[in-house]
């Protein structure tokens, strides 16, 4: 296995411990942030995830520098980034930061497809990401990370930039979804 495949593995083995970190109630405390507080589990949770989430972009990188793209790679990528989205967002729901009706939206595309991707590996075909989906990943990313420090460093001056940015992935997640299923109908149309 090279080095991106491990690395997307890496990230699959950290999501069982961020969502340890959220699940359970650490009595670790918290910072005052302006006008929250970030309890210490969730800041970890949150390194974790920016972590989780570096590594997407190192493994891609290092693929492509060193021609190192793999089938297994085109396919357990952005299972590896739905896996983590998936239950940060789900998380954020049940921690009441993230509105219930964008997650559904979001995890329903991931969901759509990553249907899509069988329907092509069962006809032999590996489906990559485009670079619309790679923009919905980053900004979906960004919206999390920033929702699971309670929104810091903007708490500081009050201003809603983790849940402007969920809006903002929700439009690329909707966006990406569309241009995905339009470049690849061909697959649903000709499957056996």
């Amino acid at each position: 296995m090279n080095l991106p495949n491990k690395l997307t593995f890496s990230r699959i083995l950290m999501i069982p411990i961020f969502i340890l970190l959220l699940s359970i109630p650490f009595p670790w405390g918290a910072w005052d942030i302006g006008n929250s507080e970030l309890p210490v589990a969730h800041f970890l949770a949150a390194l974790i995830f920016i972590i989780a989430a570096a590594t997407d972009w190192v493994d891609g990188y290092y693929a492509r520098k060193y021609q190192l793209v793999t089938n297994l790679g085109k396919f357990m990528d952005p299972l590896a980034d739905k896996l983590l989205v998936s239950a940060a967002l789900i998380l954020l729901v049940e921690m009441e930061i993230a509105p219930a009706w964008i997650v559904i939206i979001i995890i329903s595309r991931e969901l759509a497809v990553t249907g899509l991707r069988l329907v092509a590996a069962g006809e032999g075909i590996v489906l990559a990401a485009g670079s619309m989906g790679k923009l919905k990943t980053a900004t979906q990313m960004i919206s999390i990370a920033v929702l699971l420090l309670h929104n810091f460093p903007f708490s500081y001056i009050d201003f809603p930039f983790g849940i402007i940015m969920l809006y903002i992935a929700l439009i690329f997640t909707i966006i990406s979804g569309v241009d995905y299923f339009i470049k690849n109908w061909h697959v649903m149309r000709d499957s056996k």
